[in-house]
């Protein structure tokens, strides 16, 4: 639940999600949901020129089993705040 979490914290930031077939998706993120799914508007893809099929897409639905990484915002990440959760999900509470 600790990335579940922090992500609904980024609803409205642009992220950007790598798939695992190498396929990179920078949108607004607009939605997350427990099995982090991930809806995203506004997207553009990082290489047009080896994917020009979605040049036309403008939303997203990402299933979560296939997501490699999610770049965040830089200034978007609090160390802190993640520390701390990750402290309080280990002890259980």
């Amino acid at each position: 639940m600790l990335f579940y979490s922090y992500f609904k914290t980024l609803v409205g930031k642009e992220v950007t999600v790598e798939l695992k077939n190498d396929l990179a998706i920078t949108g607004t993120l607009h939605s997350v949901d427990q099995y982090l799914n991930i809806k995203l508007n506004s997207i553009r893809v990082v290489n047009e020129q080896k994917y020009p099929h979605m040049l036309s897409v403008r939303n997203c639905f990402v299933r979560g089993s296939v997501v490699r990484y999610v770049q965040l915002p830089p200034g978007s990440v609090d160390v802190e705040l993640l520390h701390d959760a990750t402290r309080r999900e280990a002890r259980g509470g």
